[in-house]
C-alpha cells in the first residue's frame, strides 16, 4: 500500500535553493490561499546510508525543539521538587499541541521563534543509562540554542537545525535493540533533560538535546531509562507527552491500551507493579502499590492501542484517540472521562487541541476531520476532503482573520490536516457563520438555526461516550486549499510563526514560508468580503452548498 521509494522526493542539495531543483512530477513547489502563496523554502531528510533496517520500519514523527540562549545543566541534579496536581500543569500558559501532535499518531510541540511548544507528562523516575560521555568528544561547532527538527525514522533519532539550507541532520542517533517510535520536548525542563524518547519495545528515556548535540557519537549520552527492558510494559510507546507545566511530569501511551504517569525528578528507581485489571472494557486508574515506585499511576484507557495522546494548553484536560474509534476528554487533575465519542468508520489516529482549549480537532481512518466543541461536548462539525486516512491534524496558532477587527468577537480558526492521500489541506473555521441543524420533532421538518453551536440540542451530561451523529446534523465543511505536498504518505504537520512544515513517513520535511506580510494586505484589499465567507452544507432553506472559502468565484483547490 505503501510506495517505499525515496528516489522521488529527494532534497535540494544544501548549496542550492529549492526552486532550482528538479521536484516530482505533480509536486509544486508553492500552493496558494485566500491571503497569498505558501512557497516551499527548505527540505530535511536523513542519509539512507545512515539507517540500519534490520529492525524494519516505522512511521516518522517530528518534533519541534527550541534551545533557549541561557545555559542549561547536562545533567539532572536530583533536587527538583516532585510533582505537585494543585500548582503543576494548571499554571501553564501559552503552550501548544502538535500533534500531535502530536503524532502519529504524531506528537508535534512548540513554535518557531517565538512560539510556544505543548507538551504532556506525569511522573516516572529511573536511574542512569550507561554513558559514554566521558570518552566521547565534543562538538565545538555547536553554540548551545537554536530551533531543531527531531524526528525517527527506523532504527534511529535525526536532528536537524530548522533555520539551516542543510537538509542533512546535524545529528544521528542510533538504537541497537528497538526503534524510536514517538518523541516530545520540554523548552522549559529545570534540570536539562527536555526531550523524552519512546522506543518500540517500551522503554522510555529522557536526554538533554543540548547535551546530545555537543556529543559527536552516534549514541546517547547521560539518558535516563524508564521502564527498562519492557518491565512494566513490554508493549510498543504509541505517543508521548510532557505534562504542561507539570515540573517533570510526563504520560506514556502503549499499545496495549494504557497510559502510564511518570514523575522524571522523583528520587530512587523502583519498578512499578500495579493491580490487575478488572474490566478491560471500562476506563479505570490505578496507583502502584509502593510511594517510592515510577511510574506512579496506570490509566487503562481502551482495549486496543492509543494511537495518540495530546493536552489542552492549560494542561487541565487530556485528549486521547484509538483503535477502538473513540475520541477521550479527561479532567487530568480529577482523572474523570469528560466526553466522548466515536468515528464514523476505523480508528482515530490523530487529535490536537485549539489555543483556547475549546476545540478538538480528529481525524482518522474515516478519511474525515471532525471539530469537537469542549463547551457542548459533542461534534460540531466534520470537514470531508481527503482521500485516504487522516493521519495529522493541527490548529494554526499563529494565522488570524484578515477580516478580523482585533475586538476578538468573531473568531476564526484556520487549521490543517494531512493524510496518507500525500494532501496537505487547509481549513476555516468560523462557528459564529455556521448554520446549526436542530433535531428534528416527530414527524417533522428539520429547523435551523444560526449562530454558535450552542443552539443545538442540549449540552451531552458528563462522562458519556457519544456514537457517531448522523451527518446529516452536523454541519460539513470542506477545505479551502488541497494541495499534493509529498509523494509518500504524510505522517504530520505543525505550524510555526513563519511556517508550515510537512512530513511524510519515510521521514522526508518540508518546510513552507508563509505569504509575506504585503502580499497578504494585498490580497485582502482586492478580495470581495461577501464572498470570502465561511459557508457551510446548512443554509436556512435547507439546501446544501459548498463550505470553501470562495475569491473571485474560485476556489483554491489544487
Amino acid at each position: 500500500m505503501m510506495n517505499t521509494s525515496n528516489g522521488m522526493i529527494s532534497a535540494p542539495s544544501s548549496s542550492s535553493s529549492p526552486a532550482a531543483n528538479p521536484q516530482s512530477p505533480g509536486i509544486k513547489t508553492y500552493f496558494k490561499t485566500p491571503e497569498g502563496k505558501y512557497k516551499l523554502h527548505y527540505e530535511k531528510t536523513h542519509s539512507s546510508g545512515l539507517l540500519h533496517y534490520a529492525h524494519g520500519k516505522t512511521v516518522t514523527q517530528v518534533t519541534l525543539a527550541q534551545l533557549k540562549e541561557r545555559a542549561a545543566p547536562s545533567t539532572p541534579t536530583g533536587t527538583s521538587s516532585g510533582y505537585s496536581a494543585s500548582s503543576g500543569f494548571r499554571s501553564a500558559t501559552a503552550r501548544l499541541l502538535g500533534t500531535g501532535n502530536g503524532s502519529r499518531a504524531l506528537s508535534f510541540v512548540g513554535g518557531n521563534g517565538g512560539g510556544k511548544s505543548v507538551s504532556t507528562s506525569s511522573r516516572i523516575s529511573g536511574s542512569f543509562a550507561p554513558s559514554n560521555s566521558s570518552t566521547s568528544m565534543t562538538n565545538t561547532n555547536f553554540d548551545g540554542k537554536g530551533t531543531y527538527l527531531v524526528f525517527n525514522v527506523s532504527d534511529a533519532i535525526f536532528i536537524c537545525d530548522l533555520n539551516s539550507q542543510d537538509k542533512d541532520p546535524v545529528k544521528s542517533i542510533h538504537f541497537s535493540n528497538s526503534n524510536p517510535m514517538c518523541h516530545a520536548f520540554d523548552p522549559d525542563a529545570k534540570d536539562g533533560h527536555d526531550l523524552l524518547i519512546g522506543l518500540n519495545s517500551g522503554d522510555v528515556y529522557t536526554v538533554s538535546l543540548r547535551q546530545q548535540l555537543q556529543d559527536v557519537s552516534k549514541k546517547l549520552v547521560g539518558a535516563l531509562h524508564y521502564n527498562k527492558d519492557g518491565s512494566v510494559n513490554n508493549s510498543r510507546c504509541t505517543s508521548i507527552s510532557w505534562v504542561p507545566g507539570g515540573d517533570g511530569a510526563f504520560v506514556v501511551a502503549h499499545a496495549d491500551g494504557n497510559l502510564y504517569v511518570y514523575e522524571k525528578n522523583k528520587d530512587g528507581a523502583t519498578e512499578s507493579t500495579f493491580p490487575a485489571i478488572r474490566d478491560p472494557t471500562q476506563f479505570s486508574v490505578d496507583k502502584a502499590k509502593y510511594s517510592k515506585s515510577n511510574p506512579v499511576a496506570r490509566w487503562h484507557i481502551c482495549q486496543g492501542s492509543i494511537n495518540s495522546i495530546a493536552f489542552s494548553n492549560d494542561g487541565a484536560h487530556l485528549a486521547t484517540v484509538g483503535r477502538d474509534g473513540y475520541l477521550r476528554i479527561f479532567d487530568f487533575l480529577t482523572q474523570k472521562l469528560v466526553c466522548g465519542g466515536k468515528s464514523y468508520y476505523g480508528a482515530l489516529l490523530c487529535c490536537s487541541w485549539s489555543m483556547d482549549g475549546k476545540y478538538i480537532l480528529t481525524g482518522g481512518e474515516d478519511d474525515l476531520v471532525q471539530v469537537w466543541s469542549m463547551d457542548d461536548r459533542k461534534v460540531v462539525a466534520w470537514g470531508e476532503g481527503h482521500n485516504s486516512w487522516v493521519s495529522g491534524v493541527a490548529f494554526d496558532s499563529y494565522w488570524s482573520s484578515p477580516n478580523s477587527d482585533g475586538s476578538g468577537e468573531h473568531v476564526m480558526y484556520r487549521f490543517g490536516s494531512v493524510g496518507q492521500d500525500t494532501q496537505l489541506l487547509l481549513w476555516d473555521l468560523e462557528m459564529d457563520e455556521i448554520v446549526v441543524p436542530l433535531r428534528r420533532a416527530p414527524g417533522g421538518s428539520p429547523t435551523y438555526s444560526t449562530g454558535s453551536s450552542a443552539h443545538w440540542d442540549n449540552v451531552i451530561p458528563m462522562g458519556t461516550l457519544q456514537p457517531a451523529p448522523c451527518k446529516r446534523d452536523v454541519p460539513k465543511l470542506s477545505p479551502i486549499i488541497a494541495h499534493r505536498v509529498h509523494t509518500e504518505p504524510l505522517s504530520g504537520l505543525m505550524f510555526t510563526q513563519e511556517s508550515v512544515v510537512t512530513a511524510c513517513r519515510e521521514g522526508h520535511i518540508k518546510i513552507w514560508t508563509r505569504p509575506s506580510e504585503s502580499e497578504t494586505q494585498s490580497n485582502c484589499s482586492e478580495a470581495n468580503p461577501t464572498s470570502a465567507l465561511l459557508s457551510t452544507s446548512f443554509t436556512k432553506d435547507n439546501k446544501a452548498s459548498l463550505s470553501s472559502k470562495i475569491i473571485g468565484g474560485s476556489t483554491f483547490k489544487q
